[in-house]
């Protein structure tokens, strides 16, 4: 069996180098990280804990994490450590480790600390429409990752990419995490999936926030995280490029999205499992 692009009719699509990592190559990008910078010792570990579990398993990652949570339901909820010195702990960090690193802005001056140091910046899906941050996301000369808003279908991204492509940027792919479904619930749509790449964009699937309830707890965020690696398969079976998803330590005292978290003592078995899927559907 072989679902190769060139078989289910995709055009070709470039590859996006990040690091020493091509997304969209024969081998998936994982994007692996906790939610939130709760503390620089805290981060630290986790990444190292995160790279020796990547290459016992093989896979190629890239270490995300958050320096300000700006959208959290509630106004005393943890929010992180600020912008540039969040910034400049994950490019230390990148360093060390050998690995590229991944991290969300939220304004265009937030983008312009980011291009400094970060090597995937990163627009939350709140975001996604928003001009100003789109161009100083692309001025960085970074790779972007979007993430497409719960709210737009998966062909609106393509008046995301015609903004990238005008403002010069064409080192972009876009991130699907899932459609409101109701009131503080998202859903899945694989197909989606398929569509984006069929527009011609490279597409990776966050099995972290396709399975949270959004405002779910009343003051903070639910989720089912124990979905988070069944819809990560499901992602890599139709055919997605990467798949990003956040781990942690203890989820269950985690200081943001604990509720989604993949524990880190499974992630090895998770990572294997869904490069296997990666490797079937790419046999020819």
């Amino acid at each position: 069996m072989s679902l190769d692009p060139a078989e289910a009719h995709f055009p070709i699509i470039p590859e996006i180098a990040i690091g020493q990592h091509s997304l969209g190559g024969r081998e998936p990008v994982f994007f692996l990280g906790p939610c939130v910078i709760e503390s620089e010792a805290f981060v630290r570990d986790t990444a190292r804990r995160i790279r020796d579990i990547a290459a016992e398993a093989g896979a190629r990652f890239v270490f995300k994490a958050s320096y300000d949570k700006a959208n959290r339901t509630s106004a005393s909820s943890f929010r992180g450590m600020g912008c540039r010195e969040g910034c400049q702990l994950l490019a230390d960090i990148g360093r060390e480790l050998g690995v590229p690193v991944t991290t969300d802005v939220h304004s265009p001056e937030e983008a312009a600390v980011a291009g400094e140091f970060i090597d995937v910046i990163q627009i939350p899906a709140f975001l996604c429409r928003q001009t100003d941050l789109i161009e100083a996301a692309a001025a960085t000369d970074r790779v972007v990752n979007v993430k497409k808003g719960q709210f737009l279908a998966p062909w609106d991204v393509k008046n995301i990419a015609d903004k990238l492509n005008a403002f010069g940027n064409l080192n972009f792919f876009f991130t699907e995490r899932g459609v409101s479904f109701g009131y503080n619930n998202l859903v899945a749509d694989m197909r989606s999936l398929y569509w984006m790449r069929e527009l011609g964009y490279r597409v990776v699937f966050d099995a972290t926030h396709s399975v949270q309830r959004p405002g779910g707890l009343g003051g903070s965020s639910g989720g089912d995280g124990k979905l988070a690696p069944v819809l990560a398969r499901a992602a890599m079976a139709t055919g997605c490029d990467g798949i990003f998803m956040e781990t942690h330590p203890d989820p269950s005292q985690a200081l943001s999205d604990g509720p989604n978290q993949v524990p880190l003592d499974r992630l090895g078995g998770v990572l294997k499992q869904l490069i296997k899927i990666h490797t079937l559907i790419h046999e020819s």
